[in-house]
This record gives structure tokens, sequence and C-alpha cells, in this order.
């Protein structure tokens, strides 16, 4: 019975996939060079056919592109009279979707209230998880609702605390405000886990505080799980006159609306109706302004890139204390070095990126007044992008495990 259930799912599975919407979709890696082609590429995206995986950068890093089969020559010609040389990262997305979601369907499902690090896990799951830990641990978690996502999700922020000392300063993390970045969420995970249940890092909690939202926006997250025609989804679920969503990270009231987003409620970066139209970006917004006495460190976790940015991403000035934010991001990404070798970018959004304005680390430290603000570009999957393989998700974490240490040992010395 058993067998005859898993040849049925696969064939379920295999059908479903031959409706998906990225059949005959592929994957190239651009190699751009200078300033000409990498202002063409610019231009690129907010085309409706293109999806860029990866951040376009400065410095002629490869970009890595998904075109809708019916655009792949228009690209291809267009890259070839541009004399911008590519290869194919992944030649059928369709299949590798596929491939993902039955690594996912065949684990072994947990425990409720618990989780592991081989599967990604689903935001009904993670929630689950931060309950029981507040039932098992109520001397040091607590839960808090900070609101509900558009489709009435509960936005629950795990307060990691031993309360030994009033007032303590506090490092906040969020992670999955794009729905598609599933090794966000995972790492998010795993920095609870190791903070409430191994005791060996006590010490992280003599002098600080932790406050960890680990799904943003749920209801985009749940969507690229539910459905294998929207894997790569980013934005939130709301209704709009044409298309759903918008991308909850243009949609912070700073400079809004700007540079680097889109006016096209259909656009991957569409910046919403107007700043804070995103239920999701309100309640975090709310709940930074609520703390934002203690809330010394402000940390959005993304995929993929393997890059530490700060503030801003609106313009390429730097701030006043840029001296400061790009030594300890490069602290940081010399203690995930140290693990396994992974190399991260450090410097200020604009000065490594396109501008983008609208973003939750500008706002948090623009409006909030967070000194210390970042976004961490997560690692892709290599060949397989957004779609990190499970075997990868705990070296992923345990490598950033060690960065978010470092940042704690700064802001226990800076703040105390």
């Amino acid at each position: 019975m058993n067998v005859l259930i898993v040849v049925v799912t696969l064939f379920v599975l295999t059908a479903f996939a031959a409706q998906s919407g990225y059949e005959g979709n592929k994957v190239y890696r651009l190699k751009p060079t200078g300033k000409k082609q990498l202002e063409m590429l610019a231009n690129l995206r907010n085309e409706k056919n293109l999806d860029f995986w990866t951040p376009l950068r400065r410095d002629e890093h490869p970009v890595d592109v998904m075109v809708n089969f019916k655009e792949e020559k228009w690209l291809t010609d267009l890259l070839k009279k541009n004399n911008i040389t590519y290869d194919t990262l992944i030649d059928d997305v369709d299949s590798a979707v596929l491939e993902e979601h039955e690594r996912q369907i065949f684990f072994p499902p947990t425990k409720q209230g618990r989780i592991s690090f081989i599967k990604y896990h689903r935001h009904e799951e993670i929630n689950a998880y931060l309950s029981r830990l507040a039932k098992d641990y109520p001397n040091l978690v607590s839960i808090q609702n900070i609101g509900k996502s558009y489709e009435g999700r509960d936005l629950d922020v795990i307060q990691i605390s031993t309360n030994s000392s009033a007032g303590k300063p506090v490092i906040f993390i969020d992670a999955g405000i794009h729905a598609r970045e599933w090794i966000a969420p995972a790492v998010a995970l795993y920095a609870i886990n190791q903070l409430v249940e191994n005791k060996d890092n006590a010490n992280l909690l003599e002098k600080v505080d932790w406050n960890i939202l680990p799904v943003l926006n749920p209801d985009g997250y749940e969507y690229t799980h539910s459905t294998l025609l929207q894997r790569f989804w980013r934005k939130t679920r709301s209704q709009g006159n044409k298309c759903i969503g918008a991308d909850a990270n243009r949609n912070f009231d700073f400079h809004w609306a700007e540079i680097g987003s889109s006016s096209d409620e259909c656009d991957d970066t569409y910046h919403g109706k107007h700043a804070f139209s995103e239920i999701e970006a309100i309640a975090l917004s709310n709940y930074i302004s609520q703390n934002k006495n203690r809330i010394k460190l402000y940390l959005t976790l993304h995929s993929f890139g393997q890059l530490i940015l700060y503030p801003w991403g609106y313009t390429s000035e730097l701030p006043r204390d840029n001296e400061e934010l790009l030594s300890l991001g490069e602290a940081v990404a010399e203690s995930i070095k140290n693990v396994s070798g992974t190399n991260y970018i450090v410097g200020s959004s604009t000065n490594i990126l396109y501008a983008a304005a609208g973003g939750s680390d500008d706002w948090a430290k623009g409006v909030a007044g967070v000194e210390l603000s970042y976004t961490i570009e997560l690692p892709g999957g290599g060949l397989l992008g957004f779609d990190l393989p499970t075997w990868k998700i705990l070296g992923v974490a345990k490598e950033t495990w060690e960065g978010l240490k470092t940042f704690c040992k700064h802001i226990s010395e800076k703040f105390n």
C-alpha cells in the first residue's frame, strides 16, 4: 500500500508540474562588464517576463535571471547584441521546482511543536514551535502577537530574555519578508533554537535580549509552499486592482517610491498604493517604534547573494557612522567565513547594488533611529538558485549563527 501511495503521488505531482507556470522557463547567469552593460541590465529589472533572482551589483558580479520561455529568444538576442556573455544555470525550471516539492513532501512529518533542519517548515509549524518553547521555557520565552497578515495569519514575535537586567539592549531579527526566500525563516529558526534550547549559549542572553519574527510575510510564504504554480512568488497577497500583492520591502515610509521600485502593481518590486499600504509592514514598524529605545540592532534576513548590507538603499551617500557599520559587518563576515569558507561582501546597499528605496533597513535606521541596521543576503543553492537543497539548510544556519554571535558581542560591549 505504501508503495502504491508513493507511485500515485509521484504521478499526480508529475501531472501538476506539466501545468506549472514555469514550464519551459530557464535561468541564465549573466556576466556583465562595464558601466554600459550594467546600466542596460538595470533598465530590464522591471520587465514582466524577467525575474532577477540575484541583486544587480555594481562590481560586475554575475546575475541570475529567470526568463519566460516566450521571451527567451528576445533576451538572448539582446544579450548578444550588447556583448553580454551568459551561461544556462537551470535549463528546466519546472523540473527543479518539482524535485524540491518532492523532497519536501517525502520527509517524515515532525511532531507538533517540534522542528528539524532537514526540511523547510510551514508557517503553522513555525508558530507551533514558538508556542511550545513559551510553554517549556516560561522563564525565558514569551510570545507577542504584533498583528495579523492580510489573510489573517498570526505575526508572532518570540521574545527571549533572562530578565536578569531590566532594560537590556535588544537584537531584533525578521525573516521571510520576500515569500520565496525559504532559507531566511530557517536561519531565524536555528537562531531561536540555539538561544533557547542550547544551554551552551546562555552567555548570549546575559547582556542582550533577542526578539525574532521568523516569517514577516506568511501569506506569501504559504503561497509558495502550497502551489507549484508560484514557487517564486515574492510579494504579499493583498488585493490590488489588477494584480495581487506588493513588495513589502519597498513599502516602508522612508524615501518611499523614489527609486528602485515599480508603480506597476503587477511587478515584483511594486511599492504599494502608498507607503505602509501593506499590513505586515505596518505591524513590523509599529513593533519597532514601540521598542525603539531598546532595539540597538535590526537584522533582516534575505536570500540570496552572500551580502551584508547596511543603509542607505535610496542614495549612495554614506551614513555618518559608516566606519562602525562597515567594521562590524566585516567582523561578522569573517566569523561566517571561518566556519566553512563562505565569502560575504560588506558595504552600504547603494554602493554595492543599484538603489532601492523604501526598505525596512533604511526605515529602521532613518525613522526609528536604530543605530545598527543590516540586511543579510544569505547563500543560494548554487545551480539550484532559491531551491537551496534541504541538506544545505543546517550548514547555512550554522555559519550564519556564528555571525549572529559576533553581532551579539558588539551589542553587549557597546550598550552595557
